[in-house]
């Protein structure tokens, strides 16, 4: 999501260590101390099976530890993020407004940078930390490049894949790169598009075809050098200057979000389009949002893949409550509803190995959906850009394109 400059400022103020601090490590005491909490949970509010899933894990969560969970529901991070900023600014250092955050990428690297996140370690000493696939989900500790040194939760996995309608576009003509999407659009004009960003899937599609187009793939994992920059993203700019004129309505208007152009799939309006989530067109199917002849496909050489998270606020008024909701998300009774394409289908963050036999039996009993693409079938994942290339392509778009919608 786009930053503002007060959040990308250069100087780094160190993370925030509070004396004694509510500690993940003592969790009978944290225990006790969050309930009766009220946990106010900024979320992304745009999905309306991602908002009943988080008010299931509230529900559950009040039930169980007397915690009360208000998602407060945003259209984009950055809010939360500058919210939390705003508070630090004016010496509230406590009582903050923002509990919990659902994060990552950049506006984890600039709530880091700026000294916003609850002290370090929180994440690995929650219970269910022991249950968390480390070992073949390296993006579970490292976020965007960044190492996430316990100031956030991993909450589920994603990557990028594509859906179209087997009924009206044959699976001989579907794009496997960026270059063949340019020439998918020149021979059906009209019928792709993605969301303008900020908006975090179609800033991830500028992402995805930055990997693909730049001169030296090795640059994306650092921050963005500005003697080179413009040289670096030449290749994305040229790209985009050719689809605009062949995008729905002509690249003058774009689709909101995810949600708009599911709807403009299911309406004919798009051939193809996109999610961060592998099993996001089964559950439109499950959810009667799109018919039952769209499937998914991914680029052979790879898309782009990473983790989202859950960050406590140095100021959270309810730290504990907020410790307790996290550990929640990461149990295998919670994450296996969040796999289910008929609730969510997010991937789970866990190693299913590390699991009781039940649990493990219910994973492998769960059915992902006709459109879910098996994970031997997802081909490799790119990795994510540090969060500076992310910031600075959306400021670059905005400035070329920013008009258009």
């Amino acid at each position: 999501m786009f930053m503002t400059m007060a959040l990308l400022a250069p100087f780094a103020l160190p993370t925030i260590r509070q004396a004694g601090a509510t500690d993940a490590a003592d969790w009978d005491r944290v225990l006790i101390e969050a309930r009766g909490e009220t946990v106010y949970f900024n979320a992304w509010g745009g999905s309306d099976n991602i908002n009943a899933y988080i008010r299931w894990a509230g529900d559950a969560v009040k039930a169980r530890y007397g915690v009360t969970v208000v998602q407060v529901k945003l259209d984009d991070t950055t809010k939360a993020v500058s919210t939390v900023l705003a508070e630090k600014s004016a010496g509230r250092d406590a009582n903050g407004s923002v509990d919990l955050i659902w994060i990552n990428g950049e506006n984890f690297a600039a709530m880091k940078r700026q000294g916003l996140l609850f002290s370090p370690d929180w994440a690995t000493k929650l219970p269910n930390w022991g249950l968390v696939d480390i070992e073949n989900q390296p993006t579970v500790t490292t976020d965007f490049t960044l190492p996430t040194e316990g100031l956030e939760s991993p909450w589920g996995a994603a990557r990028l894949v594509f859906f179209y309608d087997e009924a009206r576009t044959a699976k001989k003509n579907l794009p496997d790169s960026a270059k063949d999407l340019l020439s998918f659009a020149k021979a059906h004009p009209g019928h792709f598009s993605y969301p303008q960003p900020p908006d975090f899937i179609g800033s991830s599609f500028l992402k995805q075809v930055l990997t693909e187009l730049i001169a030296d793939r090795e640059k994306l994992q650092k921050p963005v050098d500005d003697v080179t920059f413009n040289r670096d993203v030449a290749p994305l700019f040229a790209y985009l200057d050719q689809l605009h004129p062949l995008l729905w309505r002509k690249g003058k208007a774009f689709p909101k979000n995810y949600p708009d152009m599911k709807q403009k799939l299911a309406d004919g309006e798009l051939d193809i389009i996109f999610a961060f989530n592998p099993a996001e067109a089964s559950a439109g199917i499950a959810a009667g949002e799109l018919p039952d002849s769209v499937r998914s496909f991914v680029f052979s050489k790879g898309t782009l893949g990473n983790t989202h998270f859950v960050g406590i606020p140095y100021n959270a008024s309810a730290k504990a409550g907020a410790l307790v909701l996290a550990n929640f998300l990461l149990s295998p009774e919670a994450q296996l509803r969040k796999q289910d394409p008929k609730i969510w289908g997010d991937p789970t963050v866990l190693a299913l190995g590390t699991l009781a036999d039940k649990d493990r039996a219910a994973f492998a009993a769960l059915d992902l959906g006709v459109a879910t693409l098996p994970p031997e079938k997802l081909g490799p994942a790119l990795a994510e850009p540090h969060p500076d290339w992310m910031t600075r392509i959306e400021a670059e778009w905005i400035k070329r394109y920013g008009a258009a919608n």
